[in-house]
């Protein structure tokens, strides 16, 4: 019987990018939509893909405009009663609608109709176009121009393009730069800072917030958070922006080209140390430093409580959570867990993390979640305790499921915290595991 493709991070980290299995490189084979992969290409079933990201402009409402094949997921936003189903309306194209290039006249006829329909009136219209109007190459531009001029309503354009996902600009950072396309030049607060990353809001209790505020930024600035568009344009009198997720990079760029505002970028970690020299770099480039003593002492704490409980743990780490999944593994390593497997796409850009790993767990073994030999996967009973992201839970069912996947972001000390008792609470109540006594108990 055929078996599901993996590599040992030993075998991958000897070899340079070009070299890498064609296995691991999605336009080498057929792409499988396992999991992991469904939370791309279905972008409104799971997570933020581009429908549920559109909407995270205030007061906006979304036309999706395609052919039954790309939007039959649409629902999986959660239907018409929901705050997304409320806010997303579909526009059917048939054959005869492409052939003739009709449909185009029957999108600016759609975003009247929603205009009139809608009381009050949206603030932004997204105008969503998929792959069909990327190989007709739709002039979305002018779609949106005929769009405002009949409506008098502001109308952006976004894409759910999936061959774009490896490009230069894929759909999920093409879709952030829309988000903040509609901003205008005002003058800066020097007492106001953005967070850019996110389609929902850091955490409530993630210690950067309170540590901004300490350096006298009153104003910590989401766009998740934005409720009018008024308070959308605050966004461009920030003094600077953090960028939060690398797929964040070009809207900061635009930030700065457009709006004249810098930027300095943080990522996520759930390694202390780096969590701490990243507040240290930052409070070195504020007027009044950060003291982040108590957060950090707290999550200590919370590391030297816990180490006992993953000394006993093997985990498999997919990438469909809120963790990047080679740097939350060689975390975990580096406290004394076990890494089974890790289900993620390699990138050149991962290539020092992948060498790290393989450095203290040669035989953890890395499958890739697009191949389509994973249509063969047969999880090895016993061998995984904890299973982090939703993909690898769905491999490993019998382990403790922890898919990592609110909408509040974990960052920082917060993160890692909020990731320890995850993982406690995924482990109560578990049976004996045949290895090693009862591996899932709760420190």
């Amino acid at each position: 019987m055929p078996e599901a493709f993996s590599i040992s991070m030993a075998e991958l980290a000897a070899r340079e990018p070009k070299a890498w299995p064609d296995e691991l490189i999605s336009q080498k084979h057929l792409i499988y939509s396992s999991p992991a992969a469904l939370a791309f290409n279905s972008p409104g079933a799971e997570g933020f893909g581009v429908k549920r990201a559109a909407l995270t402009l205030p007061g906006s409402v979304m036309l999706l405009f395609s052919p039954g094949c790309c939007g039959r997921n649409t629902s999986a936003l959660g239907g018409p009663e929901s705050r997304y189903g409320q806010r997303t309306f579909y526009l059917l194209l048939d054959e005869t609608d492409i052939v003739t290039g009709r449909y185009q006249s029957a999108i600016v006829d759609a975003c009247e109709e929603i205009a009139k329909s809608q009381s009050p009136a949206p603030e932004v219209i997204v105008l969503l176009s998929t792959c069909v109007d990327a190989l007709l190459a739709t002039d979305m531009d002018r779609l949106v121009r005929l769009a405002q001029e009949r409506t008098g309503i502001a109308c952006v354009a976004a894409t759910m393009y999936a061959l774009t996902r490896e490009g230069h600009i894929p759909p999920m950072v093409a879709v952030r730069r829309t988000l903040y396309s509609l901003l205008r030049k005002a003058p800066k607060d020097p007492r106001r800072v953005n967070l850019l990353g996110f389609f929902t809001p850091l955490a409530d209790s993630c210690e950067l917030y309170a540590l901004l505020q300490q350096a006298g930024f009153s104003q910590v600035q989401e766009l998740s958070r934005m409720q009018n568009m008024t308070q959308y344009q605050d966004l461009a009198r920030a003094n600077f922006n953090l960028v939060l997720h690398p797929e964040s990079r070009l809207a900061a760029k635009i930030f700065e080209e457009k709006l004249a505002i810098p930027s300095i970028e943080l990522s996520q970690s759930f390694e202390l140390d780096k969590i701490q020299k990243q507040y240290a770099i930052l409070s070195r480039l504020l007027p009044v430093p950060l003291n982040d003593q108590k957060p950090y002492a707290e999550a200590l704490a919370k590391k030297e409580a816990s180490k006992a409980m993953l000394r006993d743990l093997t985990f498999a780490i997919g990438e469909t959570s809120n963790a990047e999944p080679f740097g939350l593994a060689l975390a975990l390593l580096r406290m004394g867990a076990h890494v089974a497997e890790i289900f993620a796409e390699p990138a050149p850009e991962k290539l020092a993390l992948i060498k790290a790993i393989a450095t203290i767990s040669p035989r953890t073994r890395l499958a890739s979640n697009l191949s389509p030999s994973m249509l063969f996967y047969e999880a090895r009973p016993g061998e995984v305790d904890v299973a982090i992201g939703s993909d690898a839970c769905y491999y490993h069912p019998e382990s403790a499921q922890l898919p990592f996947l609110d909408d509040a972001k974990p960052f920082g000390y917060q993160g890692f915290m909020q990731l320890m008792t995850a993982i406690e609470t995924a482990c109560q109540g578990r049976t004996q595991k045949a290895k090693g006594g009862d591996a899932c108990a709760a420190s």
